[in-house]
């Protein structure tokens, strides 16, 4: 059975209250408990949300040489700027799928380039909150 960590960024602690236009009406823990029905005995998910970099890049060392078979990661708005994700993710042993819950390419122009992309094994965006199925999915 494979052991992935679903690590989720900044804001991400707000969804189901956060924009709901733009992220749904689901909070992350109901959403979680669906993923562990639905991947039980093929993948045992662990989770962390952090609105703090360091804190990420943290848990991405701790993971990242054999800790989990694999990170599907939500950075949310560092997902942008984070120079020092892309290199944690670039250290470590893993594979990261970046995910994102809306299609960053129909959003704000500054939502279009990702600085942690180049570093993941593949990009999920603008299925809702399936996005992190079909990540989990290509790790399993």
């Amino acid at each position: 059975m494979k052991k992935i960590l679903i690590l989720n960024g900044p804001n991400l602690n707000l969804l189901g209250r956060r924009e709901p236009t733009v992220y749904g009406h689901r909070s992350f823990d109901d959403y979680l408990a669906e993923l562990r029905r639905q991947f039980e005995g093929r993948a045992e998910l662990s989770y962390f949300q952090s609105n703090h970099e360091g804190d990420l890049i943290d848990r991405l060392h701790e993971v990242g040489f054999g800790g989990v078979d694999g990170v599907v990661l939500n950075a949310g708005a560092y997902t942008h700027t984070s120079v020092a994700l892309h290199d944690a993710i670039r250290a470590i042993e893993v594979p990261v799928v970046e995910v994102h819950i809306s299609n960053v390419h129909q959003r704000e122009e500054f939502r279009h380039h990702s600085m942690i992309s180049a570093a993941c094994r593949g990009v999920i965006c603008g299925f809702g909150l399936d996005s992190y199925r079909l990540a989990i999915e290509a790790m399993v």
